[in-house]
């Protein structure tokens, strides 16, 4: 009787062990060896973080810039020869503009040159007969800015690749809506990064130099042609006349007033008479 009873006892036991262990697997996300709980008051756990990489040895990334300012005497001659060098060394132009005013003529040229070749161009254009305004170089290291953001970048692609595969073990509309938006935001992430990763490399890439050509125009003094005095002398007539003219106008033209002043002079005058 006794071993009918421990056999029933154990058999339940076994049921309830099996019942409670299907009840946890069908609430858990597993990954690999981790299982994440997943309930609908909790927010679905983010995927354990992928290890930062160390920092590889790379080469250097260098942005080289410049501005350079020449003073010629033949503004068209000087630009045809920065057109030969510019082509020489593989450059291009990415602006280009031409300014005249009436003390100096003057081209303004911003030069994209492949970093190797920038030093080169840039003594190519002292070789010419023009005058050295000025002359500036600028060299920024942004290695370590470059290997840390291509480590952000390799992190966020771990995650995401996580989170994707989060999103096809979602059991339910919420858990599904919550690592959808944490996609949206790695790929933007993602996105802005790469973005970044690839302006930088064109900045090391291709150097940018300002260059300004400028020729200064000589200013001429044109002193106004005096006219015959005979000529002159005849103008100072007409014109005096012309003057004479016009105070006569001005008196008729103001009759009434003198009539006014005529009147109260002859009644001061009648006045002081019989004062006296």
């Amino acid at each position: 009787m006794k071993s009918i009873l421990l056999i029933i006892i154990s058999s339940l036991l076994i049921v309830s062990c099996s019942e409670n262990e299907a009840e946890i697997a069908s609430t858990h996300f597993e990954m690999g060896e981790e299982i994440i709980p997943i309930t609908r008051q909790q927010e679905i756990a983010p995927p354990p973080p992928p290890l930062k990489g160390n920092k590889e040895i790379v080469k250097s990334k260098i942005i080289k810039d410049g501005r350079v300012g020449l003073k010629v005497t033949n503004l068209e001659l000087t630009k045809v020869r920065i057109d030969s060098i510019v082509k020489r060394y593989d450059a291009y132009y990415s602006n280009e503009s031409l300014n005249k005013t009436d003390w100096e003529s003057s081209y303004n040229l911003v030069i994209r040159i492949p970093s190797s070749n920038f030093d080169n161009l840039v003594n190519a254009l002292q070789l010419g007969n023009g005058e050295i305004l000025y002359k500036e170089v600028d060299a920024r290291d942004v290695t370590e800015q470059f290997v840390d953001l291509e480590i952000r970048l390799q992190n966020k692609r771990a995650y995401l690749k996580r989170y994707q595969e989060l999103l096809k073990k979602a059991i339910n509309i919420k858990e599904i809506l919550q690592v959808e938006e944490k996609i949206r935001r790695l790929e933007e992430e993602i996105e802005s990064t790469t973005g970044t990763l690839k302006y930088l490399s064109d900045l090391v890439d291709f150097s940018t130099l300002n260059l300004n050509i400028i020729k200064k125009k000589e200013i001429k003094s044109n002193p106004e042609k005096r006219e015959k005095i005979s000529k002159r002398i005849k103008q100072s007539f007409t014109m005096g006349w012309h003057g004479v003219i016009d105070f006569l106008l001005l008196i008729v033209r103001n009759w009434p007033l003198w009539i006014v002043a005529l009147l109260t002079i002859y009644f001061i005058r009648k006045f002081i008479r019989r004062k006296k």
